[in-house]
């Protein structure tokens, strides 16, 4: 195979690895997020509760799996990750008592972090090489956001087929029918997808062979978290991470406020996941020519604007338009941070050869909302029903942005020359 044909083909394969192995835990979740609270028969917070023991093992499996990401192949720990997380999705199709769907979402936090993310991450920097970081991560967050629209627009057709009249509810054995039908599929594919990462995610040889440092030492952690640029990135992810957790809501929203049937809502939620794909395109081609903390700052702009107009109480089951414009608009912001807070790695200065290490230590504080988003938003939304809970969700996201985009302006002026 040509070299630059492989490298493509080495990009597509940690793109589809890397949104299959959460579609289980959190893309079904935020597309079905009405049908998957009547299914479990769960309410906002229990759903909160479950994402965040997810988090608090995600916290463990952060710090631990960084060095381990950088002892070992990607592509041994990202197959293994696929395996194991397609395992779970026999559990959860048989719609489980809430103790061990807990338990189910603890177990997830350690095969998607633990074994993948660091890896995952890595190979990522790896492909993209000094000239092409943007590029990379841009593509890869912006990928990942395909594949996880076309699992959501697989569930929906998958869903039509359970529907007879898109205004009309679905039963309750009838909405746990057509949900175990889209998680088994769900889960069949993760574990294909592993199979082929397996055997074909291989940089070269030489590459494998020397994956990275023998043992990672104090030393090094400590050289790592000397850098003022792992402590903004720390805030920068979490910020935006945030707004992120906030978009499994809209679905929800569409529901309650909107009015709009179960069918249509997730319609909605699938709609928002192809917006992640052209933003991430998008950030790939802009990010390498300019500078792509810059871009970061505007993307935590464009969400506090989105984030107003939902606190505001303007967006009503009367004006859909805006709605829509509304969910753009948010989801523009969200999904250009993501697709580049981890492009700016190199120019804050962290060393290759430490990205699994750094990337560990960066995702230990920065992905805690999958510890607190959860049930804060669950206690929004289930102590002020309809749309003053969701008002205050998205005053929560306005204060997030804000402060991310205060952190992205400082990294800017420290590292803008990079």
């Amino acid at each position: 195979m040509h070299s630059k044909t492989r490298s493509w083909v080495l990009l597509i394969l940690i793109i589809i690895a890397g949104e299959s192995v959460f579609i289980l835990p959190f893309v079904l979740a935020r597309v079905f997020r009405p049908t998957v609270l009547e299914a479990f028969q769960l309410d906002n917070v229990q759903l909160g509760l479950c994402f965040s023991i997810y988090g608090l093992v995600a916290f463990a499996s952060y710090l631990f799996g960084g060095p381990l990401a950088d002892r070992f192949s990607p592509r041994k720990l990202m197959s293994t990750a696929l395996w194991m997380t397609a395992l779970g999705g026999i559990v959860y199709a048989s719609f489980p008592s809430l103790l061990v769907l807990k338990l189910l979402y603890g177990y997830w936090g350690f095969t998607t972090i633990f074994l993948f993310w660091a890896p995952m991450i890595k190979a990522t920097r790896r492909w993209g090489g000094d000239q092409a970081q943007g590029k990379a991560f841009g593509f890869l967050d912006g990928g990942r956001g395909m594949v996880g629209a076309l699992f959501g627009l697989m569930g929906v057709y998958v869903f039509s087929f359970f529907v007879p009249d898109v205004t009309v509810e679905l039963s309750f054995a009838e909405s746990q029918e057509a949900l175990r039908y889209i998680i088994l599929i769900s889960s069949g594919i993760v574990a294909l997808v592993g199979l082929l990462v397996w055997f074909f995610l291989r940089f070269s040889n030489a590459a494998e062979d020397t994956v990275g440092v023998e043992k990672i030492q104090i030393s090094q952690i400590k050289e790592i978290l000397k850098l003022p640029s792992v402590w903004l990135l720390m805030v920068i992810i979490l910020c935006a991470y945030v707004g992120y957790k906030v978009t499994d809501v809209l679905s929800l929203y569409a529901k309650e406020v909107m009015h709009y049937s179960s069918y249509n809502a997730a319609k909605v939620g699938t709609f928002l996941l192809f917006i992640r794909p052209a933003m991430g395109i998008l950030i790939g081609i802009l990010a390498d020519k300019t500078k792509g903390i810059l871009l970061l700052l505007l993307s935590f702009g464009i969400s506090l604007l989105g984030a107003i107009l939902f606190a505001s109480g303007m967006l009503t089951e009367y004006r859909v338009v805006l709605f829509m414009m509304s969910v753009f608009i948010v989801a523009v912001g969200v999904y250009a941070a993501r697709s580049l807070y981890f492009a700016v790695m190199k120019s804050g200065k962290i060393p290759l050869m430490l990205t699994g290490t750094a990337v560990g230590l960066i995702s230990l504080v920065g992905y805690t909302p999958d510890i607190f988003a959860g049930p804060i938003i669950g206690v929004l939304l289930d102590g002020s029903p309809g749309a003053q809970g969701h008002q205050y969700v998205f005053m929560m996201l306005a204060v997030f942005s804000t402060i991310g985009l205060v952190a992205s302006w400082i990294f800017l002026r420290k590292y803008g020359r990079s």
